[in-house]
């Protein structure tokens, strides 16, 4: 069995791993990568717009025989999550392919697909990856794992084939709301000689970086909107279901109604069978809020059926503005002009949740400025998404691989500080495992 890691050894983002025997060959993820060269943050959605060979040209789209080309095409595409780091090229690769994910990670997708102009998951290649179970792909035996991360429906996979083993952890951490996966994971693969770790490190370079878990970040949302004098704008991703959760548990125990806009109502109505999120259509503490942009373009992107589903609980902004302390309002920097005609009710309270880099884009100074005349705040409630530096010491040593490989990290030779068992691989780089 061969790995080589075509995008992901020197960055965050951008995942592409291929796993190989003599007969099979699989990829891992196929992902847009994040940041330039300078650490700086792309800007997907110019990206999603550039066409294969521009990708090719400056460097993005990966080298990786028959994937995105004429040629043998690799067996199978498999997608650990829903993310664009880890989606975004499935549009450029062959279309014969099949593409193994998640029922979790095909919602995603389709929400984001529908709502934010990301990857589309094609039904027609779409095999499903079902936790808990082990599928054969050629030659190889793939064995699924939830593990929790800022998006519903992610998995680690371990691969085997020829006697040898290959987990990899795709992203994840220990602080979600469901600290029972990792344990699950560690105790399915104590009895079996990993070869192989293919470990994400985000944030394996920031030994002091820390943050609260889930609840404990929850009760510091609940205690700022009771203490918020007028409207609470929530700015974070609707497919962070544990933070969709808690924001929505933080509104009701602060005696508000939870406004989610379409996207975020979406994604709601998904997964309210599988988790403990409301159908908001229907929920007597939820309205829907229908920005602009979705009333222009839902009947073209054939959403006719959810408008009406969600028309019932709809809400708009001058019913808002009437009663703003009444209300916890999912919100994006794009609704400040088209929504709010560029002015927010006084003593408006905007709760950030999510990396603090976007903070700096254009687009949020215009809010900073309307909650400034709103004489209201910017108040920033996050954690991450990523295992932080000592649950990555401490999960690394359960696992216990013979040799671990680090991705999804600028300097994986930080990993070499606690471990004697590291392998640093360059972009393209094979290995034998052996």
């Amino acid at each position: 069995m061969q790995v080589t890691i075509h995008r992901g050894t020197h960055e965050i983002g951008g995942n592409c791993i291929e796993i190989a025997t003599d007969r099979t060959r699989i990829i891992l993820d196929i992902g847009m990568p994040l940041f330039n060269e300078d650490r700086e943050p792309h800007d997907s959605a110019q990206l999603r717009r550039h066409s294969a060979e521009e990708l090719r040209r400056v460097g993005i789209l990966p080298q990786v025989p028959g994937l995105f080309e004429d040629g043998p095409a690799p067996d199978a595409i498999l997608l650990s999550h829903a993310h664009e780091d880890h989606t975004g090229l499935i549009r450029h690769s062959q279309n014969e392919i099949p593409i193994y994910a998640g029922v979790g990670t095909s919602k995603m997708m389709l929400a984001g697909a529908k709502f934010a102009g990301q990857p589309t998951l094609p039904r027609h290649r779409h095999r499903e990856l079902p936790s808990g179970q082990t599928i054969q792909i050629g030659d190889f035996a793939v064995t699924v794992f939830s593990v929790d991360h800022s998006i519903y429906g992610a998995q680690a996979f371990l691969i085997e084939a020829e006697g040898k083993s290959v987990l990899y952890s795709g992203d994840l951490r220990l602080h979600g709301r469901k600290p029972g996966m990792h344990r699950s994971l560690i105790e399915a693969v104590k009895d079996r000689a990993i070869d192989v770790l293919l470990m994400e490190g985000t944030h394996i370079s920031h030994p002091d970086h820390w943050g609260p878990n889930e609840y404990e970040l929850e009760d510091e949302i609940t205690e700022l909107v009771r203490s918020a004098p007028g409207l609470v704008l929530a700015s974070f991703s609707p497919q962070h279901v544990d933070r969709l959760v808690g924001f929505y548990r933080a509104t009701i125990k602060a005696g508000r109604t939870f406004v989610a806009d379409t996207y975020t109502a979406f994604v709601m109505h998904l997964l309210a069978s599988e988790t403990s999120i409301p159908r908001p259509e229907s929920a007597e503490n939820v309205k829907v809020f229908f920005p602009k942009f979705f009333l222009e373009t839902f009947e073209k992107k054939r959403l006719e059926g959810f408008f009406f589903l969600m028309s019932p609980a709809r809400i708009g902004v001058e019913e808002i503005r009437s009663n703003p302390s009444q209300y916890v309002m999912l919100f994006r920097p794009s609704m400040l002009e088209s929504d709010f005609g560029g002015t927010l009710p006084p003593g408006t309270r905007c709760l950030y949740s999510r990396w603090t880099g976007y903070l700096d884009r254009p687009d949020w100074q215009p809010v900073k400025d309307a909650l400034t005349k709103a004489e209201g705040d910017l108040i920033e409630v996050h954690t991450s998404g990523h295992i932080f530096h000592g649950d990555i010491i401490d999960l690394v040593g359960q696992l216990s691989a013979k040799l671990v490989v680090p991705i999804h990290t600028f300097e994986p030779e930080k990993f070499q500080a606690f471990l004697s068992t590291v392998k640093l691989l360059a972009d393209g780089e094979t290995m034998e495992v052996t």
